[in-house]
């Protein structure tokens, strides 16, 4: 057994990654408020999916956000590729205590082993969202942490990069030369329509960063993504850019909260506490590799989460 060191920044550039790509969903719908209500809605009322759990008989009411209550979020970045049910590339907790006006973010190692709830094993907690979708994610997490998931956001993140196309091709700096079957990236300032900016943000073995370096050029990507999305030419095409929102993410907060919970952040302290799991170790069980969290540091970010959804 021996401890990844790479892991630690690994877990911070992907709670990056995530800030941006929840940034870029949040100011997209409001770039477009007042110009696209229609297609807003209408996108709207497709992504919005309420969160069916796996376990319970009598499924408890949606929450909804309220300026004062505690409430919790699961991030769950899928690779969802065609004809592939997709695993949870990316699996990050946030818990917001609006009255405190603070923020927890927690990344959970996607290797970690743990009971999947609803599928009566013990796997990859990033196995969960195959055998059993979001739902199943959602149980997964909340047992695994003991504590209750209020709400969901879910990103296909191969098909939302076809926004790129809708754009007309971003522009980055890369920071490396990298050769990936017949595609070339130079070093230097480069632009990527949709298909070769995929292919860029998932190139791991070529790189000698592993998948630290992916996780680079994914936050680069969505930050240019955020860069041309707020320029007003932009508005010219806000019916195709909602479209593809509309195809590949679906979360249980609806305009409502998504308003409120703008209204929240801006009160907030910009500073998230970032917790991460640094005492656990790797370990191959039956030639597959898991994460195996430390017991006592396990329970203290569950305490330390539960304490901060008490009002």
């Amino acid at each position: 057994m021996e401890k990844n060191m790479k892991r630690s920044k690994e877990k911070k550039s992907k709670k990056k990654l995530w800030l941006w790509i929840v940034g870029s969903l949040l100011a997209i719908f409001l770039i477009f408020i007042g110009t696209a209500y229609f297609t807003i809605q209408k996108t709207m009322n497709k992504i919005n999916t309420p969160l069916i759990q796996t376990t319970d008989a009598a499924q408890p009411e949606e929450k909804t956000v309220i300026k004062k209550d505690p409430f919790s979020v699961l991030m769950l970045g899928v690779d969802e590729r065609k004809d592939d049910s997709g695993r949870s590339d990316t699996m990050i907790v946030i818990t917001v205590n609006p009255e405190k006006q603070t923020m927890k973010m927690l990344s959970i190692p996607r290797d970690t082993r743990t009971e999947i709830v609803g599928h009566d094993t013990v796997d990859k907690i990033n196995h969960a969202y195959a055998f059993g979708g979001v739902p199943m994610a959602v149980d997964t997490v909340e047992n695994f942490l003991n504590i209750p998931i209020d709400y969901y956001v879910f990103i296909n993140m191969e098909g939302f990069l076809q926004i790129i196309d809708t754009l007309g091709g971003v522009t980055i700096d890369n920071d490396m030369d990298l050769t990936f079957d017949d595609y070339h990236y130079p070093k230097g300032e480069i632009t990527l329509d949709g298909n070769e900016a995929l292919i860029f943000s998932r190139i791991r073995y070529e790189d000698p960063r592993g998948d630290f370096g992916r996780q680079i050029r994914q936050r680069q990507i969505i930050e240019a993504v955020m860069k041309k999305a707020s320029t007003p030419s932009t508005l010219l095409k806000a019916t195709d850019m909602l479209n593809v929102l509309g195809d590949n993410v679906r979360m249980n907060f609806s305009v409502k909260d998504l308003i409120q919970l703008q209204g929240i952040y801006k009160k907030m302290d910009k500073d998230i506490e970032q917790l991460s799991f640094e005492e656990g170790e790797g370990e191959r069980i039956n030639r597959i590799w898991y994460y195996i969290p430390n017991e006592a540091e396990l329970q203290k970010i569950q305490t330390d989460l539960q304490n901060h959804l008490k009002k």
